[in-house]
């Protein structure tokens, strides 16, 4: 068997049952489907089985340890040569498999992965959340989805890598938020090779409101720096720009006391991303979310990695992370 995907999931009947329905339709049909359920209270055990005839899904469930250790428990158990991990939250253009292939045809590496889009079905919300995170005005740069990045490290929301090197490479570490570019991270340290693959896309939903969406950025801005201390040499002054703009911002909003002037670069900034995600989606409506999404991102990257550089850097305090029962939200 060639490709191996693997789901971890945590409460999310209703997205594994989407996520599957999109992977019935490949192309490509050398394949087998891992869920592995992460001690859910709402399982989706029923879900899976009335897949079992169309897809070669296999179910396994065990006791909570977040995501990186859930991936691990479905690699353990997998029979194909590439292991392919997806989030719950994903949906599987018919053609991914077959352009995961193609691309592996032409030239073999050892850890690769693809880059992320919005459905049409998909929320205002959800639209205006994807745009910030992929968008040249926010930090879409800063997440290595493009090929003028120097070196790329794939994500775990869409990731592929051989049987052989996550076996060397140990798989992915406890880590609750930034375990998968620890592993990344690992992966390139280690000598292997990856790549992106730019027409090896998929769907993902992210958060489905703009509370659940704040505690993702919080968590990565403080994972950014739990890195660092793992991973010496990772840290970039890119990596600092939204702490820098989340100072700036609240500078510019304490100077506006004396003139309204001065918020006139953040009013630039927000009418900048309502003309472009407008003009993206073809509506008013989620350019005016995506400003939302904009401002929720940085700020909330910004502030999580204020707090983890006051508290690991300057205080040396040991590793931390916040919102604990959230990692999968």
């Amino acid at each position: 068997m060639n490709y191996s995907i693997i789901i971890p999931v945590y409460n999310r009947p209703e997205e594994v049952e989407e996520l599957l329905e999109s992977l019935k339709d490949q192309h490509y049909q050398d394949f087998e489907v891992l869920i592995v359920e992460d001690g859910s209270q709402v399982p989706c055990r029923e879900v899976v089985e009335r897949y079992a005839d169309i897809l070669p899904v296999r179910y396994f469930q065990k006791d909570n340890e977040g995501p990186g250790p859930t991936r691990n428990y479905g690699a353990e158990r997998a029979e194909g040569e590439y292991l392919l991990f997806f989030d719950s939250d994903c949906l599987i253009p018919r053609g991914y498999l077959g352009e995961v292939d193609r691309e592996l045809l032409q030239k073999r590496v050892d850890a690769f992965g693809g880059p992320d889009a919005s459905h049409p079905s998909f929320k205002p919300i959800q639209k205006a959340i994807s745009y910030s995170m992929t968008s040249f005005f926010t930090t879409g740069g800063i997440r290595g989805g493009k090929e003028k990045m120097d070196r790329f490290y794939p994500r775990s929301f869409n990731m592929g890598i051989t049987r052989e090197v996550f076996l060397a490479t140990g798989g992915f570490s406890r880590l609750r938020f930034g375990e998968d570019l620890d592993f990344s991270i690992r992966i390139i340290r280690q000598g292997y090779t990856t790549r992106l693959f730019p027409g090896a896309f998929v769907y993902h939903k992210r958060r489905t409101n703009f509370r659940q969406f704040f505690k993702q950025v919080y968590n990565s801005g403080i994972a950014r720096i739990n890195l660092h201390k793992r991973h010496k040499g990772t840290l970039k002054l890119v990596h600092l720009l939204p702490a820098l703009f989340t100072l700036g911002s609240l500078l510019l909003m304490l100077l506006a006391f004396f003139n309204i002037c001065f918020l006139f670069p953040l009013l630039i900034f927000a009418l900048l991303i309502l003309v472009d995600a407008s003009l993206q989606y073809k509506s008013l409506r989620i350019g005016m979310f995506s400003i939302a999404a904009g401002f929720i991102q940085l700020f909330g990257y910004g502030l999580g990695f204020m707090k983890a550089f006051r508290k690991r850097i300057l205080m040396n305090k040991k590793e931390f992370h916040a919102y604990e029962r959230n990692f999968y939200d």
